[in-house]
Parts: C-alpha cells; structure tokens; sequence
C-alpha cells in the first residue's frame, strides 16, 4: 500500500466570458501552496501528484473551458486529468480489461464508497440520533454497504487482468438486512384524492379541486416543491426515496415532473418528466440558465438544450452541502427580484462548500443565496432557527420564512448580516396567534381572484395536528416599517379524523387561483419513526387548486414568447407571482436590449400613477436581474417618497458594489434616511461592504439612531465586525447537566430530567417510585426546541398525545396539556434554557409514563416511573 497525496487544480480564467474573478490572486495561492505540499511530500517520501501544473497546462491546451465555475471541473476536464492521475499512481502500462467495464466498475465503487464515507441521514446512521431506531438497522446496512464496496474492487481488478467476476452472485452473498417493524398504531387507510377534495374545510366562499394525483400519474409521489414555468406550466419535484435510498433496492428514481391541462378543464391531462434517476431533489428553481436541483451535497443545473421539455445535460455547480440529516438539507428555494434564489438549511447542518469567491461555511439553521450571474453563493442570513421550510417576498421584495420547531414566520433582512462561524442571530417572530407546527410552504396572496381584503395576506401550510393552510395579516408600521402579524382565518383544512393530509407548498398560477400539494403520508417527522418504517409512504402525492368562484378568473399574462415591451408592460400587473415570472423571462433575452427598452419604458411611466414608484423598482430589478444595474434608475428609486421603494434600492446597491459608479455617495445618504427599515437596510450592507465604506456607514448609523427591537442586534454584531472590536457571541454549545435521583427518602423522591440538546429525547428516562410517595420532577430544556413533560397513566402515552396533537393551534396557549383524566401531572411547554419544577404522589402501583407532549415528540421523548 502506497499513501499519495494530489495537489489542488489551479483556477480557471473563465472571466472574458462570465462575470467572475480572472483567478489571477487565488493562483498564487494555490501554486504556493502546491510548492509546499511538494516539499513536505519530498521530505516524508510520499507521493505527490502535482494537479496544479497539469490543470494549468490543459486549461491553456484546450479550445473550451474545462470548468463550470472557474474550479469545478467539466465532465471533460475530469477526463483529461484522469490519464494524468492514473498514470503518476501506476505508471503509463495499459489494462489488459475492457475500459467501460472497468469505468463502470470504478463508477459504481465511488457511489458506494461515498454512500459509506457521507451517508444521507448519518445522523441517524451513527450520529445523535442513532437511538432509538437506528442502532437497529444502519449497522447491518453499513455493513452491507462496504461488503459490497469491496466486492466492486474486487470486479475492477479481474475486469483489468481480463478476468470474470459474477457481481451479481456475489452480492448475494453479503450480509440480509433486516426487518424493521412500525411503531405507528394508525392504519394506512388512504383516501383518494377526489375524496380527500370533499371532506376538506373551506373558509366561506372558497372551492377546492383536485389537479392531479398519483392515480393518474404514478410520478406524482412524495411531491415537496412546485413552482410554476413562464408558459403556465406546472413543475413538481417528487422524492419517493425519502428519506434515503436503502442499500440493495432498486438505484433511487425521484423526479422533477411538468403536469400541463391541455383541455382547459382544470384537471391535469399530460406529464413530462423533466429529470429522473434523482435522490431525494429536496428544492428547486426554475431560472433562465436552467433548472437547479438540491441533491444531496451538490446543488445541480438540469439543462434542455433542444427544447423538449427533457433535461439532458446536468452540471454540478456546487458541492459541500449536508445532508447527514436530509430533512435539514437545502431546500424551500425562492427567487429575489434579480432572479438570485434563496435556500434554507435546517439546524444541525454544518455545510462546507468551495466556490469562485472562496469557501461558504454554514452552521446550525439559516439561509443561502445563490446568484447565477455571477455563480456566488453567499451565507445570507445565519439564524438560530431548526426547520426553516417556507421562503416569499413580499410585493417590495422583502423575504420572509417560516420555521417549524416552535413555530414562527420570521423577516429574513433582520438577521441578514454578513455571518460570522458560529454566529447565529435571531429573527423576531411575527406569529401571535393560531401558532401551529410544523409549517411547510409560504405564500402572499397577490390574486385579483381572490377578496380584496386578503391581499398580501400570508398563508402558511401546517402539516402535523392542523393539518390546512392558516391565513394571517401582515401589518407594516407605516413609521418605522416594521412588520406584525393578526391571524385571519383558516382557507382550509382536513378534518381531524383523516391524518393523512400533508400539504407542503403553494403557489398563485397564471389564472389567479391558488395551487398546493399534499405530501399525503401516514407518517410525518423525520426522527420519530424509523427511516425504514414500513409504513412510510413512497407513492402517494396530489395537486389541489383552490379558487373564489363569486370573483371571475384571470386572463394569464402572456410571458413565453412575448416581446420585451409586452413583457416590461406586465410589471403593471398586481399578481406578484405574475412578475416573478416575467422577470424571470426577461433574464433569458438579451441584456443589452432589455436594458435599452427598460430604460425607454421607465421614461413613458406616467409619474401620478399611484403605483409608479413600484413601476420604477419593478425596472430597477430587470436591470439588476441582466447583470447590468442602471444608475439612472437606481438612484431615483433611492429617492422615492415610499420608503418601501428606497429600502428595496439600498439592498440592490449592495449587491452592485461593483457596477455603482457614487456607491459612498448613495450609502452614506441611506444611512442618514428617516425611516427605520432603509436604515436597517443600510446595517445590513454595511456589514458586506465591509472596509473603509462600511465603517463610514455603521458610524453614521449610530449617529442617526436605530429601531432596537428590530435593528439593535444587527448592528451591535456588525459595529464591532467594522471597527475591530468583535462582540462575543454566547457559548451556546451544549454542558452536561446532572440528571437523575437528586434524594430519595422514605418521605420523597427528587428526580432531574433534562432534554437531551438537539436529540429529542430525555436523558434519563426511568425510575421508581413508592405508593404515596411524594414524586418531585425538574425539567430543564437546553435544547433549542419547546418541550413540556406530562405525567400519564399506565399505557395512556398515546392516547394522551393524540389529544394533545388533536389541540391544534389551541395547544400553545394550554402548553399542549390536554383536558384528561388520563394526565396526572405536566409542566408547561418550556423554552429554550427554561425550567419548572412539578410535585405529585401516586396512589396506586403500576408503571406510569411520562413524554413530552408536544406534536410529534411523543414517540422518542419518553420515559416511565415504576410505583410499588
């Protein structure tokens, strides 16, 4: 065995061609470095395979780029550099075998191996989730896994001493799996999707219809994301292998599909399958340059370069993101108003992604922003939240989300400031009313079809308890330009008996209606049942479509296919999503045609229409979204009178530092505006200028003044980034607590239980207890997540937590304690770094249990007290 160490590959110049750094500085970096690792190599006697040299020289040899993005290489750039590294490892003697076979052979080690080396769900495979139900299976599938690794090194060598190995035999041979039981006692009783429609509860006036479902469209299963094209075409990302793919079943196959109505009855007729052979597509954008895909650690491009609607070209455009617990990997993905889209990563991801602009490291719940123009991927906002899945912007293009855990709709600009490792900041809840968990999807409705009254409503799907859509007002501060929140109603929602209802993600189509889908699974929650539950479901999935016949239809915009001018004229229109997907359009046509007729149409807005100054942003954002942002425009939206305008501009500018020719100028004076929102603004970019500016900019910002309810963190954190006087963040790792018997007497028992920090569990979960003996219960909660703990009679757990689930929005207020005669004692729910201590006696023997009762933490947050 020889140990070989390979040199990074140097960057590629792509910059005449694409709005990305000429690699001019990061190649005196790499090629020092490689100078080093040569060095120490030498010394130590190891094998060095200098990659920068050979990178450097095929670059130059070649007529095409040999990377994507300046440092990831092509499909053909890996295939000239492998002869480099093959022959530098075993010298230049061909194989004797046949090249595909070994090339597959190699393939499908690698697929393995990396299946091994960065399982999906490691978390659960071997990481704080093992227990309680993956100690059961992933030791034999990890065992299996490398049995069979080993197996297809074995077939490589023979394929290269031209010898035969029976793959498929041998596999065989490794070790069975095992059966894994449910631990779910509701019945997989299904309805279909029509009488699902049926039985749903509509807020008065409104209709439900069913679009599609698996029935007719065996692809629709497991649906989590949709979005609709510029030609009013439904797309629908499909995982059927969540929540990963199990060694030895068929290679997973989930799919991006395109549902069309080509009979204008309202049902879906046609299916497309865009892409296939994917695993576990957590999010995806529509977007000019292609369709980007969330795949596990990658984040991909699907192409259809010869319009059939069928990608045929896939690129992986980054790398390094987590998914060792796949209902926290990137997902929920959104579009600002340049066509940059956003992503959301769950709690207990630690992302490490190499990109032209160097390394992008997110830790611990926040979001991403990736920008196509310039291939930049940016940590935007780091906060302190465990399951971010929903992302909207609002009609001025501030971004809003939601999270599951406690849950909450939170402004994402809040915390949006250049993140620090480690650094998770917080974003203030809008929610006060008719809090349900888990939220999955956000929208704003913007429909002249639906009431007046509703518009720029939010609308929340909720999937565990509640299981509908909750609408609430969004109320803005006309002084400061905050935001608040009023519950409205519930639009709709399934009734209590059918548990099987799980709708995700909803969007306004071209016609004004609303469009969701419905995950629809027995099972919901990622740790509370087996990864290999028998009864989660990989095949069920519906579309539904919700109108207000009382109000008339809208006749779509035309997008695909219309001329600049039409499509410049549908930024008039009041449907946000109708913009979007102009916008949108208009990225894929000329720039520098888009730019001059921008400019023409912002000249001929008539300036006492009370929508103007929204006409001007509207062009602003074309311009920014063609990669040429015009200043002109720029800086007279950044002198609106609507403060919401001016906002919008300041972020713009930010992201164009290097575009605005009196970028100082037009900062300085933000930082001085009267109104509280575009001075936030101005923190935020503050703190990603950075520099000399950004010093000026904080300083005057202080001088002004904040709004610190919503302001005063961001620019406490980003004052001391600027002037070299860090702010500590607090020690949020977790420290061991004592648990366990704290006194036992013959009078009394004292007993401390903790929730065990990001592992939905109790640490100590038995103990025992005398007849009449007074019982005394501390509960602390280091975790980031609520929790209570309820005291219930014997064999009462679930029965008690289905009442508690069955609370729905009524269980925050009441701490999810039901009304039972089967509760003998509970805390109330508890927040973070919060405790209560609870006192009880028991009169008869048995053994009794206690969980926490919040929604879906029943199942693993369990323990029992022994009375004899």
């Amino acid at each position: 065995m020889q140990l070989a160490i390979v040199g990074p590959a140097a960057f590629e110049n792509l910059s005449t061609d694409f709005d990305l750094p000429n690699g001019e500085e990061t190649n005196k970096r790499l090629e020092d470095y490689t100078q080093a690792m040569a060095e120490v190599c030498k010394e130590e006697g190891v094998l060095f395979i200098d990659t920068f040299d050979a990178t450097s020289k095929l670059y130059k040899s070649n007529k095409d780029y040999l990377t994507s993005n300046s440092h990831n290489l092509t499909r053909d750039g890996y295939r000239q550099l492998s002869p480099v590294l093959a022959n530098k490892l075993f010298g230049e003697a061909k194989a004797k075998g046949d090249y595909q076979k070994t090339l597959a052979a190699v393939s499908e080690k690698n697929r393995l191996w990396v299946m091994d080396y960065k399982i999906p769900n490691g978390v659960h495979a071997y990481g704080r989730r093992f227990a309680p139900f993956g100690d059961k299976n992933y030791p034999v599938e990890i065992r299996k896994i490398r049995e069979m690794t080993h197996l297809r090194d074995r077939a490589i060598w023979a394929n290269n001493q031209g010898k035969s190995f029976d793959l498929a035999a041998a596999d065989k041979e490794t070790t069975p799996l095992i059966t894994v039981e449910t631990n779910s006692d509701r019945p997989v009783d299904y309805k279909d999707g029509e009488e699902v429609a049926e039985i749903m509860q509509m807020a008065e006036g409104f209709k439900i219809e069913l679009f599609a479902d698996e029935k007719q469209f065996p692809e629709l299963a497991n649906p989590s994301q949709m979005a609709f094209d510029n030609a009013g075409r439904l797309w629908v990302g499909c995982m059927g292998s969540y929540p990963h793919y199990k060694i030895g079943d068929p290679l997973p196959n989930d799919k991006i599909i395109i549902l069309e109505d080509t009979d204008g009855d309202n049902k879906a007729d046609k299916v497309i399958t865009f892409a296939d052979k994917l695993s576990v597509p957590t999010g995806f954008e529509i977007t000019e340059k292609g369709v980007f895909v969330a795949q596990g650690k990658n984040l991909l491009l699907l192409e259809d370069t010869d319009g059939d609607s069928v990608a045929d070209k896939r690129t992986v455009v980054l790398s390094g993101f987590d998914d060792h617990d796949t209902h926290h990997a990137v997902s929920s993905f959104c579009a600002d108003p340049s066509g940059a889209f956003y992503m959301a990563e769950g709690v207990f991801s630690h992302t490490n992604t190499e990109t032209p602009y160097g390394p992008v490291r997110g830790t611990d719940g926040g979001f991403y922003r990736y920008n196509p123009n310039k291939m930049r991927l940016e940590r935007t906002a780091q906060i302190n939240v465990p399951n971010p899945w929903g992302i909207a912007f609002d009609d001025w293009g501030q971004n809003f989300f939601l999270y599951t855990s406690n849950p909450a709709m939170g402004w994402m600009q809040q915390a949006a400031l250049k993140p620090d490792f480690g650094r998770n900041l917080k974003s203030s809840d809008l929610l006060t009313d008719q809090r349900v968990r888990p939220t999955s999807g956000l929208e704003f409705v913007s429909s002249r079809h639906f009431p007046d009254e509703m518009q720029g409503d939010a609308l929340l799907c909720n999937n565990i308890g509640f299981l509908g859509c909750k609408q609430h007002k969004i109320v803005q501060d006309p002084k400061t330009g905050f935001y608040s929140a009023e519950f409205r109603q519930d639009l709709f929602y399934a009734p209590k008996e059918y548990q099987y209802f799980r709708p995700v993600d909803l969007e306004f189509a071209p016609d004004g209606s609303l469009f969701f889908i419905d995950w629809s699974n027995v099972l919901i929650g990622h740790m509370q049942h087996s990864a290999r539950d028998p009864k989660r479901d990989h095949v069920h999935g519906r579309v539904y479509r919700v109108t207000y016949p009382s109000r008339p239809l809208l006749k779509p915009a035309k997008i695909a296919g219309a001329s600049i001018e039409q499509l410049l004229e549908n930024l008039k229109e009041p449907e946000i999503r109708t913009r979007y997907r102009t916008r949108r359009e208009l990225r894929g046509r000329d720039a520098d045609k888009v730019l001059e007729a921008t400019r023409s149409w912002v000249a001929q807005l008539d300036k006492q229409n009370p929508r103007y100054e929204h006409h001007l942003l509207e062009a602003l954002w074309v311009t920014w979204g063609v990669n040429k942002i015009d200043q002109d425009i720029l800086e007279s939206t950044l002198s609106a009178k609507n403060f919401r305008a001016r906002a919008a501009a300041v972020r713009a500018a930010r992201y164009n530092v290097d575009k605005v020719s009196n970028l100082e100028q037009l900062m300085l004076t933000a930082c001085e505006d009267p109104n509280a929102l575009v001075r936030h603004e101005a923190v935020i970019a503050s703190s990603w200028i950075a520099g000399e500016l950004g010093l000026k900019m904080i300083n005057k910002i202080g001088q002004v003044g904040i709004d610190k309810q919503y302001t005063g963190d961001a620019f406490k954190f980003a004052h001391g980034d600027l002037t070299g006087n860090k702010v500590k963040v607090k020690d949020n790792s977790y420290k061991p607590m004592k648990r366990g018997i704290t006194r036992r007497t013959g009078k009394e028992v004292r007993v401390q239980i903790n929730c065990v920090h990001e592992g939905l569990k109790f640490d100590f979960e038995k103990f025992t207890a005398a007849v009449g003996q007074k019982i005394q219960i501390t509960l602390n909660n280091p975790d980031v997540m609520q929790h209570n703990l309820v005291v219930v009679k014997p064999g009462t757990e679930d029965k008690v937590a289905r009442l508690a689930i069955d609370m729905g929005a009524e269980g925050f207020p009441k701490g999810f304690v039901p009304e039972s005669g089967d509760v003998i004692a509970a805390t109330k729910l508890l927040n973070s770094e919060q405790q209560e201590v609870i006192e009880f006696t028991i009169e008869e023997p048995g053994t009794y249990g206690y969980i926490c009762s919040f929604p879906g933490h029943d199942k693993v947050m369990r323990g029992v007290i022994i009375v004899e």
